[in-house]
């Protein structure tokens, strides 16, 4: 489970405009950028059809009307009718264009997120909530999609729209069409103010969705704790304050849009019935024809809902350009490296797993704080075992996770048969390396899938049951579809033993040369700790193994021991070696309370 990132406090790193935080996603939409500016274009047409409408009424008001003509009246219509199904039908093709190239953009989005997570180091899982990282691979590409949909095509065509009608009124009558003109200036003045101030809200609403998101995560994988000690009202307390912060942020945006809204519907509708009166006395006074006042009035209607729509195509586009911005912070972050890190010096490395001077300090760590691990010097040999033992909190889960790299060393450097492992590609080197943490994780797969995850592919039947013959999971014969049978999510479904000896199975399924395992026995009872423990021995015999250990038990799974204390290697040898000689080991051996070092027992 990630730490929570308290992302609502957090300012973007960069402040930049709605528009240029949204052209970032032109690599996304170019691949289909054709049928996206022929919806734009057949939008734009439709939308102008629609303008032709009180052309025709001026028409039939001077002409058929006037003259009492109903043959006119009817022919007018009947071209009424044609160009309202033409708009219709234009504006339905535009939907159909936009909906299949639309989804894809969102679907390669999302792929793209998601391998993009896969890529990044863990310390970047580390500071990141879930949550946050669900809310942008759902809600924000959603809202992204309806932008690209809806508000991107409608702000060009209701652009376009406007400008036409604004001409088409201005030749009609250039008096009138000032009146109409009178609200752009207030109105231009009112959207930019409004964008600024629904930016803020629109941003920290979508970052609590994140928040919420990951309290609902955390209770949902975390339900067995929480019946447990019975805190499900202080849970639920916690999610209704989540939930009342969201909706007041949520209320504040509602409260933006309708003042926006109440300014861009009333500043227009004064101005058009301040362009009827007039209009009225022209066409009283003779100055002007009532066929040219219908048409007038005609297209200033048809103008609302472009206008009106102003504010809520704007809150959208914002709602956007903020889940645009919160989509490529993910994005931007540094992936880890497929190939070398950096180049080192080959040197004279033996063979085997070597540490060599490593030091390793988390990058969150504060400024001058002493190195989790210091001056790491380390030999197993080819075909050794070494069990790692220390004091709770010495390091040695860090020590392990160096290996296949899933942190990077702060200097030093450690070897694989004489090769650094900064210098070899991550798929090479994890296929070289097989792990086994303390902590199980099983995937909602099947048993057998969960287990030859880690083969790298190629491997059947055969090494499956050889794998579960070793980590002695005889139990998934039982399971209702044997090997075959879904693992619920996170293996809850399973003991703790039994999703601790699975993961051993998918540790060993490989035949790796190098095998590192983090107290990988921990969960299991007596009898069957005794079993894994000689069928284990026959694999060790042809691997070398990195052994975190806390029982005698496991450590005698091992040719020697290294004590690790205060972040560094303070003894290696055998375990009686280490018993006799070393007073700190004995003490840890013998499982009392209270030990030496224990200063050091809050390193992680």
């Amino acid at each position: 489970m990630s730490t929570t990132r308290a992302t609502t406090e957090e300012a973007p790193a960069e402040d930049r405009s709605a528009v240029r935080t949204l052209l970032r996603l032109w690599p996304y939409v170019r691949p289909v950028r054709a049928r996206l500016f022929t919806a734009a274009f057949i939008a734009v047409v439709a939308s102008c059809v629609g303008l032709v409408i009180p052309l025709v009424l001026k028409w039939m008001v001077d002409g058929p009307v006037a003259d009492r003509d109903p043959g006119g009246v009817w022919l007018g219509a009947l071209y009424l009718l044609l160009l309202g199904l033409a708009e219709a039908l234009l504006f339905g093709l535009r939907r159909w264009l936009v909906a299949r190239p639309l989804s894809h953009v969102e679907a390669e989005m999302r792929a793209d997120l998601y391998r993009h997570l896969q890529r990044l180091p863990i310390a970047f899982h580390d500071r990141w909530a879930s949550g946050q990282l669900l809310s942008r691979g759902t809600t924000d590409l959603m809202l992204l999609r309806m932008f690209l949909a809806f508000p991107l095509t409608f702000l060009l065509v209701n652009g376009v729209t406007i400008l036409v009608g604004v001409v088409i009124m201005l030749v009609q009558d250039w008096t009138l069409g000032l009146v109409i003109l009178g609200p752009a200036v207030p109105l231009l003045v009112t959207c930019v103010v409004f964008e600024k101030r629904y930016a803020d809200v629109a941003r920290l609403a979508q970052d609590q969705v994140g928040d919420l998101t990951t309290v609902v995560e955390e209770s949902v994988l975390g339900i067995r704790i929480i019946k447990g000690f019975g805190r499900h009202r202080s849970q639920a307390r916690a999610f209704r304050e989540l939930s009342g912060t969201l909706r007041g942020t949520e209320l504040r945006k509602a409260r933006l849009l309708a003042l926006i809204w109440a300014v861009i519907v009333t500043l227009p509708e004064v101005a058009i019935a301040a362009a009827l009166v007039v209009g009225a006395v022209q066409v009283a006074e003779g100055d002007l024809s009532a066929g040219t006042l219908v048409a007038f009035l005609s297209t200033a209607l048809a103008l609302r809902w472009p206008v009106e729509s102003i504010g809520f195509l704007l809150a959208m586009s914002q709602e956007a350009a903020t889940a645009t911005e919160r989509y490529f912070e993910v994005m931007d972050e540094e992936p880890e490296s497929g190939g070398p890190v950096q180049r080192r010096e080959a040197g004279s490395a033996g063979a085997g797993l070597r540490f060599e001077g490593v030091t390793f300090r988390y990058p969150d760590a504060p400024p001058g704080s002493p190195p989790v691990l210091d001056r790491i010097d380390l030999h197993i040999r080819p075909g050794e075992s070494m069990a790692l033992v220390g004091a709770t909190g010495s390091g040695k889960t860090t020590l392990t996770a160096l290996v296949p790299r899933l942190h990077e060393v702060t200097s030093g450097r450690i070897t694989l048969d004489g090769r650094d492992i900064a210098g070899l590609p991550r798929d090479e080197l994890r296929s070289l390396v097989a792990v086994a943490f303390e902590e199980p994780t099983l995937f909602s797969a099947t048993v057998g899938e969960n287990v030859l995850m880690g083969a790298g592919g190629g491997a059947g039947p055969r090494e499956l049951e050889r794998a579960l013959d070793v980590a002695q999971a005889a139990f998934v014969h039982g399971l209702p579809q044997g090997a075959d049978t879904q693992v619920g999510e996170q293996g809850l479904s399973l003991s703790g033993g039994q999703r601790q000896r699975l993961a051993l199975a998918r540790a060993v399924v490989g035949r790796p040369r190098f095998l590192v395992l983090d107290d990988p026995l921990s969960a299991l009872d007596v009898h069957t700790e005794a079993a894994v423990e000689a069928a284990l021995r026959q694999v060790l015999a042809d691997t070398t193994a990195l052994i975190v250990a806390h029982r005698p038990s496991t450590v005698l799974l091992a040719d020697r021991v290294a004590l690790l204390s205060g972040g560094r290697i303070v003894a290696v040898g055998t375990h009686q070696e280490l018993l006799r000689g070393n007073a700190e080991y004995a003490h840890l051996m013998s499982g009392e309370s209270g030990q030496p070092g224990e200063q050091e027992a809050d390193r992680r």
